[in-house]
This record gives structure tokens, sequence and C-alpha cells, in this order.
């Protein structure tokens, strides 16, 4: 009686094993009891904010994982991960970027999915006396600098050359650029007052009150804008880098990024 006690009690013990790395690999975590791991994250500079919002919420839920983000332009992160960044998982502000790391290869099957949207937006510094009101005032000799994206590694650069260029301003304009490395070296060019006006997504027009946003570029005038994220092929950590990818299109976390003015991609 008791050799059939034991060994029921072994096989007890192995089936709930069985059934614990099961669930973990359902859930895309480890379990509990492993050491943690971190998470390398390239994002968008534009997502900065909101992404410090929604950690909490993640690590609440796996507080054995540990996150570390590198923000910057998407053209630049995307650089990084080509040159063989360890980077786990890549969130840009752009298709362009994501595209270029699938054909390459770089990309972890199934993985990739848009995530969130954003708009265009004319930001002009708070004590700004130029009425500037409208994109073509651009235009006006009283416009000296403009500061926007660098158009051949920003999104938000090649986004505004292309509403430019579809308004019929373009080449008006480009003489008055001010380019800046990413969508923050932008807002804080117009928020210290160095330029004019800017151009700038529509979440960044609100983290400062030393700039006003004065017009909204309509969306058939440029590509739309979409945020795609994906796991990258050499992730040391896919496992946990899917559950994050997962967690970031939860109603949850897609919550929080509305509140900081993102649009939830189809």
């Amino acid at each position: 009686m008791r050799r059939k006690i034991v060994v029921c009690g072994f096989w007890i013990a192995i089936a709930l094993a069985i059934g614990t790395v099961g669930l973990s690999r359902f859930v895309g975590l480890p379990s509990q009891a492993q050491p943690s791991q971190t998470l390398l994250i390239s994002a968008a500079a534009s997502l900065q904010n909101a992404l410090a919002k929604v950690d909490p919420f993640f690590m609440q839920r796996y507080p054995n994982v540990k996150l570390k983000y590198n923000f910057g332009s998407s053209g630049a992160l995307q650089q990084q991960i080509e040159q063989g960044a360890p980077v786990d998982v890549f969130i840009s502000a752009g298709k362009k970027q994501v595209d270029a790391l699938e054909q390459k290869g770089l990309i972890l099957k199934g993985t990739r999915r848009n995530l969130l949207t954003n708009r265009l937006v004319l930001i002009v510094p708070k004590s700004s006396t130029l009425g500037i009101t409208t994109f073509r005032q651009l235009s006006q000799p009283s416009v000296k600098k403009i500061a926007v994206g660098e158009p051949r590694s920003v999104p938000v650069g090649q986004y505004t050359a292309e509403f430019f260029k579809n308004l019929g301003i373009l080449n008006a304009l480009k003489p008055k650029f001010v380019l800046g490395n990413n969508v923050r070296n932008v807002f804080a060019a117009v928020e210290s007052g160095n330029v004019d006006a800017g151009v700038v997504y529509a979440t960044d027009a609100n983290i400062s009150s030393q700039v006003r946003q004065v017009a909204t570029a309509p969306s058939r005038l440029h590509s739309p804008i979409v945020y795609p994220l994906t796991v990258l092929k050499a992730s040391q950590n896919s496992q946990v880098a899917q559950a994050y990818v997962q967690f970031l299109a939860s109603a949850q976390a897609r919550a929080i990024f509305q509140r900081y003015g993102f649009g939830v991609a189809p």
C-alpha cells in the first residue's frame, strides 16, 4: 500500500511539473521561480512618456522581468539593430524601418504587428507673436526657422516632407529647415524658442506648456502614421519579449496610449 502511495505521488509531481511548464509556455513567460530577465527595447522617441506609464502595470504582472529602453529616431535604432545591437523588441514610428529589418531576416516571424497611430501637427512657441495658424503661413517671410525631423532617418521628418510636398510648399520651406535627430529634438527647438515653428506628432504637442498647437495636417496628404513593433530574431529572451508585445496590445495598455493621444492601429 505504501509503495502504491509513493508511486502515485511521484506521477502526480511529474504531472504538476509538466503542467507548470506548459502553462509557462502558453503565457509566454518563465515561471516566477526562475531568475529575473532583462528586456532591451528600442523605441521611437515619441513613445517615451506613454511607455513610462505602461511599464508599472506590466511589471506588476511579471515582476521577474526588467525593462531597459533605448529611445531615439526609428532610423537610427534600425541601424543599431542591423549592426548587431542586442535588442529584444523594436517599436518604430514608421513601417519603413521594420520593413527593412524584415527584408534582411532580422525579425522573429509572427511577432510583427501594428500597435498605434498618430497625427502630424504644427506647433509654435507659447510666446510667438507671428500669428501662425496654418501650415501655408510658414512660407511667409516673417517665418525664418522651422524645426523638422531629418527626412532620411526620422519618420516624423519623412511624413513632414511628404506633407509639404503634397501641399506644394516643400521647396519654398527647405531653406528654413532646422533638422532634428528625432521628434523630441524638434519639439525642444520649438519649446526653447530657437525656431519660429516645428512639426511634431500630436502626442508630443501636449507634453509642455511652453508650446501651442496651431494646426493639424490632413491625413490624406501624407502616409498613415503607424507604429509597428516586433521581436528581433536575435533576441535571447524571445519568449518574454513576445509576452511584452502581447501586453502592449492589451486593452489596459492601449487605454494608457489613448490617454496620451495615440490612436489604436486597426
